[in-house]
């Protein structure tokens, strides 16, 4: 897991907007994702990136949205709602649903990472990660 140098507090990383946090927890996702799949198998990065498609579509990230939603605290839930319920345009073969929860999702780690819980972030990618 990527430690955050300079957390910001909770109130300051929520004064940004769902889709600058989502920005940052794209980024925080696919770096987790691909420490994920390096660290279980040391293969060609080929290899690698295939099996990180299984991870970083709309469509998989949806999916583990159902895997940690019962498990949020209302204070995420409630970023991740902003992040969900965002004005964010869905790629255009992508499907608006899944679209939302993953844009949903990634703010949700962003504001996470952005407010230095790190913990409850490596909490959260352990279901995510769970076969």
């Amino acid at each position: 897991m990527f430690i955050n140098i300079t957390p910001t507090d909770k109130r300051s990383a929520a004064q940004y907007s769902p889709l600058a946090l989502a920005y940052l927890g794209d980024c925080v996702y696919e770096l987790n994702v691909r420490e994920h799949l390096l660290l279980k198998a040391n293969k060609s990065n080929g290899k690698l990136h295939t099996e990180a498609l299984q991870y970083v579509s709309a469509s998989a990230q949806a999916t583990f949205c159902k895997k940690i939603l019962e498990t949020l605290t209302d204070e995420e839930l409630a970023v991740f709602k902003r992040g969900r319920n965002s004005n964010a345009s869905p790629h255009k073969n992508s499907d608006v649903g899944e679209y939302k929860a993953a844009t949903g999702l990634e703010t949700l780690i962003g504001y996470l990472y952005l407010s230095g819980q790190n913990e409850r972030l490596a909490q959260l990618f352990k279901i995510i990660f769970e076969e």
